[in-house]
């Protein structure tokens, strides 16, 4: 009965001891100086070192979106631009910023609980704590910032190669000339749209570095537990990208 109630109680545990780091991090942002050269570190290993992959995925995604439409719509009373009105939106609204919210997931979230993990079953926080440094400021408020800020510049270079690469693979395929993409494109625009993208990529950018913070600073039992809390940052990271991802289109769209 008791471990029952145990593992009933579990998840409301592990969201207040979430919320209590969340409350710690907010009340730590104005420690500038404690945090700031982690912060341009965090930037560039979370931001400039995740440009080759996400970029590769974006080119990718935005040419089978192209290949794929136009195998669909296929047709004398369909006009040839209707592939830019479907893939460039599809690319700003959808595509490019899950995708990138995916591989950060994997690359990034998987990497910070990985070094918080490490960080606390060698007792190297405990460590901090005791010469009087702030562990949440010095190791997660840099992390979170960095997520909120550079994902948002991936997402915008995501579309971008997206919609390059679909305009690319449209002229090579001979299904469309770049006029006739971008006309489609044009003519379907929302200026609303890439806004909400971005303000998914700054919330998913929040969901895939607060989790995987959470689950790195609460590790526990050696190596296992690293092993364990790695993989629960990548994959809860991921559940909840898609769970963001829709309240935000119910709420915003």
């Amino acid at each position: 009965m008791q471990k029952s109630l145990s593992q009933f109680l579990l998840p409301f545990r592990a969201l207040g001891q979430y919320t209590l780091l969340l409350v710690h991090a907010f009340s730590a942002l104005g420690e500038f100086k404690t945090y700031r050269k982690n912060l341009f570190d965090q930037m560039v290993r979370i931001g400039v070192d995740s440009i080759p992959i996400v970029a590769m995925a974006a080119a990718f995604s935005g040419a089978v979106m192209t290949v794929q439409t136009a195998y669909q719509l296929v047709s004398p009373f369909i006009p040839k631009s209707v592939i830019g009105a479907v893939v460039a939106p599809s690319m700003i609204l959808e595509l490019a910023v899950v995708v990138t919210g995916f591989i950060l997931a994997g690359r990034v979230g998987a990497r910070i609980a990985a070094e918080l993990g490490t960080m606390r079953v060698t007792e190297q926080i405990d460590a901090l704590e005791a010469m009087g440094l702030n562990s949440v400021s010095y190791l997660v408020v840099p992390r979170v910032l960095a997520g909120m800020i550079m994902v948002p510049v991936l997402y915008v270079i995501a579309s971008f190669i997206g919609i390059a690469s679909g305009i690319l693979v449209a002229n090579l395929g001979g299904f469309l000339s770049t006029g006739e993409f971008l006309q489609g494109a044009r003519q379907f625009f929302k200026p609303f749209d890439p806004i909400f993208g971005v303000i998914k990529a700054f919330v998913f950018g929040f969901v895939i570095t607060s989790i995987s913070c959470y689950k790195g600073y609460f590790t526990q039992g050696g190596a296992e537990g690293v092993g364990r809390s790695t993989t629960q940052a990548a994959v809860l990271s991921c559940v909840y990208i898609l769970v963001a991802d829709l309240v935000l289109a119910v709420l915003l769209l």
